[in-house]
């Protein structure tokens, strides 16, 4: 009898095998359905309550992964390229989802009949390619037209993002606000120069957008209401000092044997302020901004003075501000002069709806802008805030890669044809598997009508029927329950969506494939003696 070798610890999991890869993609399987019902014009929404009790309404596939506790390893990566697809480009999180997890699904029976996982990675991958190459062939390139026409398709695009989401009966006119928003940036299109801010109350019609910086008032002290509220040609000093009278410290001890000397010691203090104040004061700024507290003596002081001031400025406002309006932010009172002072043309305090906000319009260097959205309830404005990043990145996209495609599952179709044509080209089990994936491509028109209630068997017979006569346009019509040109009724999106959402979908299936054992060690220090021999077989 052979001697027992001590390899693993007591008590670890090890399972291997075909039964391991067909448990990983089962395990995906579910997370899938999670979101499957999100996906377009006429997706349901997830309502997802966390361990403190906060609910979120959102049907944004990322928001809805990233809020679910994943435990299982190979389903992470599927959060992990929903992740990955928002960072990117910003939508078409669902659709990177829906499409690996119908890979694996479509891949499954292969596996289970025995084919060796590298070869359907292969055949995936050789697919991949096939795909990326025809949608860099189809794409429509936006030539540099006119300022009007760029315009146009950027306001196409920002709609398309936005009809599959809680705000797509007002998309026309959020995806004019999110064209300004982006257009207001320079070259680099920095995403945190487009500031946004959430008012309760009000309707959504009521969101505004200012060119420039705009920011809820902040906390305040006696003498804040006799400061003027609106300046022409104002100059802002930017400060990370603390204008504050200090209560004396715990452990600090001063030992004075009269009045007077104590007078002396608190007229000190007072005098350090004053110092302080009368520096700001001589430098010309008319609005004093600090991330620091600003106490109630140097309030009413700025107040005597004409100035105004704002102390607990939250860090991200500041740096807005700062970009936009030039200047420094000053640690010290001592250097401060008009070289430092950041300028605008106009500074005003504005009530919006219940809270009062200090906007900065006119800026020298106003490469920011800022929207301010109203709504209902405050779980509708988070959700109008993703749903606005979403066709804000989208936008961005565009501008960089001006190449779109027809969206409402009119790409997927011609590659699914254009990979079916390809498969009968070629013999040997490649066939049926680059066939399979092309059957897996389909899924985005036949999720589309099924979360619109539509009929998708015979919605795909006739898309299948106009792609093959030629038609690479046609895609599902939600508005009609039928087919139409997605190209010519200007649902658009960016190819390079489609670009990543395919490849990561594919790495991600490749990934899943390439595993086929899992080793899980027991917690260390969970009281059980130190074993020998293997651990048992799951």
């Amino acid at each position: 009898m052979q001697p027992q070798i001590v390899v693993l610890k007591e008590g670890t999991d090890t399972s291997q095998g075909k039964p391991q890869l067909i448990s990983n993609i089962n395990a995906c399987q579910s997370i899938v359905d999670a979101v499957r019902t999100t996906l377009g014009p006429r997706g349901m929404d997830k309502l997802i309550v966390n361990g403190q009790g906060k609910a979120t309404i959102s049907n944004d596939g990322a928001t809805i992964m990233k809020l679910l506790d994943i435990i299982h390893p190979a389903a992470k990566t599927l959060v992990d390229i929903a992740k990955s697809q928002d960072a990117e480009v910003g939508d078409g999180t669902t659709s990177v989802v829906l499409l690996a997890g119908e890979f694996l699904k479509q891949i499954k029976p292969f596996v289970e009949e025995g084919v060796h996982p590298r070869i359907i990675i292969k055949a995936m991958r050789k697919a991949l390619t096939l795909c990326i190459e025809k949608i860099n062939q189809m794409a429509v390139r936006i030539e540099k037209r006119s300022k009007e026409e760029q315009r146009e398709l950027l306001e196409k695009c920002a709609a398309t993002a936005m009809s599959s989401k809680l705000i797509h009966q007002q998309k026309d006119f959020f995806s004019k606000m999110v064209v300004d928003a982006v257009l207001a940036l320079d070259e680099m299109l920095p995403l945190n120069m487009i500031g946004i801010k959430k008012v309760t109350g009000g309707s959504l019609e009521e969101s505004q957008i200012i060119s420039g910086v705009a920011f809820k008032k902040t906390f305040s002290y006696a003498g804040f209401e006799m400061q003027p509220k609106s300046y022409k040609n104002c100059k802002i000093a930017l400060l990370n000092i603390e204008l504050e009278l200090k209560a004396e410290r715990d452990n600090a001890e001063v030992r004075v044997d009269n009045v007077k000397e104590y007078q002396k010691v608190v007229d000190a203090e007072w005098q350090i302020l004053y110092n302080k104040l009368q520096k700001i004061a001589d430098s010309g700024a008319n609005v004093v901004l600090s991330k620091l507290p600003i106490g109630d003596v140097a309030t009413q002081w700025f107040a005597d003075r004409d100035m105004f001031c704002a102390g607990r400025v939250s860090e991200e406002d500041l740096k807005r501000t700062l970009k936009a309006c030039g200047g420094a932010v000053m640690t010290t009172a001592n250097d401060i002069g008009p070289k430092v002072l950041g300028l605008c043309d106009t500074f005003e305090e504005k009530q919006i709806g219940g809270e009062r906000f200090n906007i900065f319009e006119g800026c020298i260097n106003a490469k920011t802008c800022t929207l301010i959205l109203r709504g209902g309830s405050e779980q509708f404005l988070e959700e109008t805030e993703r749903s606005l990043h979403d066709a804000i990145m989208i936008v961005r996209r565009t501008i960089k890669n001006d190449s779109v495609v027809a969206g409402g599952g009119a790409i997927e179709m011609e590659l699914s044809k254009m990979l079916r044509d390809y498969s009968r080209t070629i013999a040997g089990k490649e066939q049926l598997l680059i066939s399979a994936i092309a059957k897996a491509l389909e899924i985005i028109p036949r999720q589309l009508c099924d979360n619109a209630g539509f009929d998708a068997t015979n919605i795909l017979n006739k898309l299948r029927q106009k792609h093959a006569q030629g038609s690479c346009w046609y895609g599902v019509d939600i508005m009609k329950e039928h087919i139409a040109d997605n190209f010519e009724a200007c649902v658009w999106e960016p190819s390079i969506i489609k670009i990543n959402a395919l490849t990561a979908a594919c790495e991600a299936a490749c990934m899943i494939l390439s595993v086929d054992e899992t080793i899980k060690s027991p917690k260390s220090g969970d009281g059980k003696p130190p074993g020998r021999g293997m651990g048992r077989p799951m």
